[in-house]
Parts: structure tokens; sequence; C-alpha cells
């Protein structure tokens, strides 16, 4: 049986009624069990808006939609290519598009994102599928992170954002500035509105609203894994702020909840969407309901009544009625287009000769590119066609077809991260070899190691990589899509910096020829297993 990809794994609930049309029912977290880091969300009529970091995948800035704040599918990127340019034609782990904030103002959607070695930049466009404009640089500076406008009902507008030591040198404190009305330039000084040095250290990703005549800032604090999510409250913007833990991981085994967005569904109930690092699978997506008693938001469940609530396992739907037709995570690719599929995403702002989509040939083509000089490995080889890891345990299975024209071409599937391994075809002395290569500590310039090599008798192959609990990665080939042979010992995926492992596919050479080999991807399919 083919399931859906997407974890948000739909349960009836026992109120349930026989209308097709009209089933309450429950979801169970997370909701998006993908590497959807730091999502910020939106409400526009009946539909939900979401956007992630992508650091230095290209496109970035990941665009989302959702009817019911549980079922995502992407329809687009806030960018098609990073900036500077020049900067990221190279790769750069770790940097690129930090935490990002969308809103809607005036008629437009915008994204506020951070780019932690440059400064704050904005897009818009009048549709969040895009296209979005060109990235306006709203405020210059090293180290400066996690932007968060906010239009106050005089008019006036302000952005609220934090530090990232490892660029600006401080860190656990949250700035307000001033900004011109159409939000694309700060005016002002700065001013800190919270110091969380004492309690509430690695205060960041701080998410600005307006309610009741009270001003918040909700941010997360105490860091990525084991850390909680904080509310600020005040009736002056510059504070002085309250502070109170609303959702900490408490008896649950969900570690580091927090950084998110509160959102208001239109019959009034009110979420937040956060993630939690989960490891090689990346920062995966929940849904908690809120409750707000005497103006502070109750985040998850909150048995004993003290204010701080704990993540819920699953929860009645986002009104309860659930008619909307379910949206599916983009997986499975079967590469017949003239586009190049949303799930997929580059190391490093591509070059047109790393591949392209052929309607014509019904595949997807990666030439065999040079690898950059002196690399020991591929952690810093930027043509790697990568996506998402999306669940916890699955099968992912491959139809490739080479033409590898000289001694030194190579093509395979990999699972990338600082640790990372590969079932591939290389030529050489004129014989195509099937190897698997693993890597421990690329990041740290580690050299490959072949565990496993065969002649191979054809250029086209099926490749599998199944992925179970714990992330480890089983691989395998067959030549007739029935019969795999496991090949290789079992592999422990690793994420990358700031993303989780990613699985895809790569083609390089060394040195440069005038006509390089390639690989023909003709489908990509995954199964989930659990």
């Amino acid at each position: 049986m083919k399931w859906l990809v997407i974890p948000a794994m739909l349960l009836l609930s026992d109120a349930c009624g026989t209308d097709d049309k009209a089933v309450s029912r429950d979801y169970v977290n997370p909701v998006l069990h993908a590497d959807f880091s730091d999502p910020d969300v939106i409400r526009t009529g009946d539909d939900y808006y979401m956007v992630s970091s992508s650091f230095n995948c290209v496109p970035g800035l990941p665009v989302l939609h959702s009817r019911d704040l549980v079922n995502w599918q992407i329809i687009g990127y806030g960018l098609r290519r990073l900036e500077p340019e020049d900067h990221y034609s190279e790769v750069r782990h770790g940097g690129g598009v930090w935490a990002p904030c969308i809103r809607y103002h005036d008629g437009e959607y915008c994204i506020y994102y951070p780019d932690p070695d440059f400064g704050i930049y904005v897009v818009k466009s009048a549709d969040p599928a895009g296209p979005w404009s060109a990235p306006v640089m709203v405020m210059r500076g090293r180290g400066l992170i996690d932007p968060s406008p906010l239009w106050d009902d005089d008019g006036n507008a302000y952005l609220v954002y934090a530090f990232a030591g490892s660029r600006a040198g401080v860190k656990s404190v949250l700035m307000v500035n001033r900004m011109n009305s159409d939000g694309t330039a700060v005016n002002d000084e700065a001013v800190m509105v919270f110091d969380g040095h004492d309690d509430n250290p690695t205060v960041e990703g701080p998410k600005f609203y307006k309610r009741n005549d009270y001003y918040y800032i909700f941010a997360p604090a105490g860091g990525v894994t084991y850390g909680w999510q904080l509310v600020l409250r005040s009736k002056n913007i510059f504070g002085p702020y309250e502070k109170r833990v609303v959702m900490h991981q408490g008896q649950t085994s969900v570690n580091g909840p927090h950084q998110g967005a509160w959102v208001t569904t239109r019959t009034g109930e009110d979420w937040f969407i956060h993630f939690q690092d989960k490891g090689a699978y990346g920062r995966i997506v929940h849904l908690q309901p809120v409750r707000w008693i005497d103006d502070w938001p109750v985040i998850g469940s909150d048995d004993d009544g003290d204010g701080t609530g704990e993540p819920v396992t699953s929860f009645t739907m986002p009104g309860a009625e659930r008619t909307h037709p379910e949206a599916s995570l983009q997986t499975d690719d079967e590469f017949n287009g003239t586009t190049m599929g949303l799930q997929w995403q580059w190391h490093a702002n591509p070059s047109l000769t790393w591949g392209y989509p052929s309607e014509s040939y019904s595949c997807f083509r990666l030439n065999c590119i040079p690898e950059p000089d002196s690399t020991q490995n591929l952690w810093r080889v930027p043509n790697l066609f990568l996506q998402k890891l999306p669940a916890t345990s699955f099968t992912a299975t491959a139809l490739v077809k080479f033409n590898l024209r000289h001694d030194g071409e190579e093509a395979g599937m990999i699972i990338m991260g600082q640790d990372y391994q590969y079932i591939s075809l290389r030529k050489e002395e004129g014989k195509h070899m099937l190897r698997v290569v693993s890597c421990t500590d690329a990041n740290r310039g580690a050299a490959e190691e072949v565990i496993f090599s065969s002649v191979a008798e054809t250029g086209d192959l099926f490749f599998r990589i199944e992925m179970g609990k714990e992330a480890v990665c089983r691989f395998s080939y067959s030549t007739d899509g029935k019969e795999f042979h496991p090949a290789g010992a079992p592999f422990t995926a690793r994420p990358g910096i700031w993303i989780g492992a990613k699985i895809g596919f790569f083609a390089l050479r060394e040195g440069f020829i005038n006509d390089a080999g390639y690989l023909d991807i003709d489908w990509f399919r995954i199964e989930k297993t659990e």
C-alpha cells in the first residue's frame, strides 16, 4: 500500500458522523515530520501560510499552504537565489536564511528574514505562491537575526529582533527599532526591551503581536534542544515587559518546544505552531492549542493549572469539522514536467549546467560537473540535488539511468549530512563500478571510505535507501526493480549544520571536459513504512 508521506495521521474521533463532507477528526503531532525549522504562520481568510528557515539551501524561504493547520504543501519560495549572489555560489553551511517572519500588510504579503552575516531583509508579493520581489536590506549588520514587524493601530511600524552570538559576540537580549511606514528600513536607534541573561538565556526568535491593548513578544529561550517558550507583555511597545514561561517539555518527550507562531482561526480558535529538534530528521513541526487566561496565553495542555503548558500528542483539529481536501507534502517525483519539483533544493546558487528537467525525455538530468578543487569529500560540493527526510521510517526508491562517458565520472543516491553515505556508479578503467561510499565527520574534512564495490553490467539501475527508526539507513540496488541486493553496511544519518540530513542525488567528475557524462533520474518514490 502506498501511504501519504505527510506525518499528520488523521484519526476518527469518537464523535464521528457518517457525512463524508463533515467528519470530526483529531490530528496527531507532529503535523509535519520534516525539517521546516523556525516556522512562522499567518492566516488570510480561510488560508494559512507558513515560512521557515532554509539556511544555505536554494531555492530559499519555502512557503507552505494549508486550509486546516494540519496538512501542508509547498507552494513556492520567497528566494529563487540567495544574495549576495557570488557569496552563495559556494556552499555556506549554516549561513543564508535564518528564522523568517511572514505578515500581510496593506494588501501585500511580506517576509522578513535575517542573514546573520549581512543583515535583515524583506521580500514582498501580492501572492504568497510568488513571484516575490528582490530582497531589500531593512537593517544592515552582522549577527542580526529573527526579525518580526508590527504595524501599530496608529500606523507606526516597529521591528523586534535578536542577536546571534556566533556573529555579533552578544546574545540573550531582544531589541526594537522603529521602521518607516512601508517597513523597508529602520529609522532610529535600537532599544533593548528584554535581557534574558539571568533566567532566560539564549532568548531569540521573537514574534511581535498586539491583543487587548497589550504588546506581546513570543520568544523561545534556553536553546534549541532543551529550551522553553517564553511570552513577554507590556502596554508600552518599548517596555518594561512582564514575562511568563507558557510552554515547556514537562513530562513529555517533546524536547525544546519553542520557536513558532501564534495564529487565530476565522472562528476565533487560537493555535501555536512550533518545532522540535529531532536530530537527523531536522526540526519537525507541531501544532498546539492555545487558551488565554488573564491576558496570558497557555500553550498545550496545562493539567496542573500553573499557566505553563506541555505539548499535546493529539487534539481535535482546528474548526472541529474537516471539510477541506488533504494536502500532502511533496516527496515523489516522476520528472515528467518542465520545472524542478518544489521539494528539491541545491546546496548553493545553482548553475544551469548542474541539471535540468526534460519533459521530452521524462527525466531530471544531472551532469557530471567537476568537483571543487582539493575536495576530499562532498561537504563543499554545491551541486547536490536534495530534499528533506519525510518521516521516521520510509523506503525511497529511484530508477536511475547512467551515461558515464569517461573515467572518473560518478553519480548516485545519497543521504547527506555531517556524516554521509551513498550508492553510486563510477567509471574506472573503462568499467562501471557499483559502489557504496561512506564518510564520517565530512564537515571536518575527513576522507571517504569505499565499503562496497562490484562491477556493474548495466547502466540502468534501481537504487533504494530504507530508513528505519533512529535514522538507520540500509542501501540496496536492483537491475529489474523486483529483487534488491543489500550493499554496504547500515548507516546512521546525522544532521547537517542547522538542518536535518537530506536525501537525493549527485553527479561529479574529476577535472573539466567538453562533453561530460550524466545521470538521468527517471523517477523517485517514497513509501512510508512506520
